[in-house]
């Protein structure tokens, strides 16, 4: 059997990196969304809000052109970059780059839908060359990626049916069984995998952690999105991969706890958002320069 261990708050305290007072906008991690269309525009922005609710302080998030005022409607927070395609193509890959050199992480998935496999491979590797962490998460969990991110800063966070299309491999019920193909994919690939459940298993292919956190009210869509955004805020201000997955899925599955108390099984996903700073306040550091 392969050793485990349980997610704990020090995983959390370990992913929040201390800030300097006199910091400035820009030092405490930028986060790239790409993803949406004109059926899913909620999911980006999901992400992206988590992202702010690591505290860092700018997130982009680039989006087909046609849904850039439903995103800019929901948040005046964020920096929307249209995109020329309703689908991502290498022609609105090369929009994003002038802006990619700030940017520290990026989520790439949320609501996405790609016009072909050649262009979403075509953004990765325009990202990796960047030197930016990234979390792969929806459409963009598919088996031609495995080649590109294989060996570098990325995240993968499939739930069961995602990880059968990634790897083609089933998956039981079982966290035990579960953690034994995660470390055994993780550690081929080199790179951290974040197995979204009821009991959510993560590893990078030396440490697995099972996380427990959550309730049954977050089937509800949307609260993905909310984690890969708390993956890449955690990247952004400087945790490791498996840092940042561990301490993501704990937080975002203590959110859920925190709503479904408040409210019941009857939770969205953006009531998460309400909750995550109450959570990460406790672990605020403030460091002199």
């Amino acid at each position: 059997m392969v050793q485990v261990r349980e997610s704990s708050d020090e995983d959390i305290k370990n992913a929040m990196k201390p800030r300097r007072k006199y910091s400035r906008k820009g030092e405490n991690g930028i986060v790239l969304v790409v993803g949406g269309s004109w059926l899913y525009h909620g999911a980006p922005a999901l992400a992206a809000m988590a992202s702010f609710r690591c505290g860092i302080d700018l997130v982009y998030i680039a989006v087909p052109e046609k849904i850039t005022t439903a995103i800019r409607a929901l948040s005046p927070n964020f920096i929307v970059l249209p995109l020329p395609d309703l689908k991502l193509t290498k022609g609105s890959v090369r929009r994003l780059e002038k802006i990619l050199p700030e940017v520290d992480a990026a989520v790439v998935g949320p609501g996405l839908v790609p016009k072909d496999a050649d262009a979403l491979t075509f953004l990765l590797k325009e990202l990796l060359e960047k030197d930016i962490a990234l979390v792969l998460d929806a459409a963009a969990l598919i088996p031609d990626v495995l080649a590109v991110v294989k060996g570098k800063r990325v995240v993968l966070t499939p739930h069961a049916g995602e990880f059968k299309r990634l790897f083609g491999v089933e998956l039981t019920k079982s966290a035990e069984e579960r953690a034994v193909h995660v470390k055994e994919k993780a550690s081929e690939y080199s790179l951290t995998i974040l197995l979204k459940g009821v009991v959510d298993v993560i590893s990078d292919g030396e440490t697995v952690v099972l996380n427990r956190t959550g309730t049954a009210a977050m089937t509800v869509g949307g609260t993905g999105d909310v984690l890969s955004g708390l993956v890449a805020g955690f990247l952004s201000k400087g945790a490791r991969p498996i840092e940042a997955a561990v301490a993501a899925a704990r937080v975002n599955g203590l959110a859920g706890e925190r709503a479904t108390v408040r409210l019941g099984y009857h939770i969205v996903a953006t009531d998460l958002l309400d909750e995550i700073p109450q959570i990460l306040k406790a672990y605020d550091v403030i460091v002199e320069d």
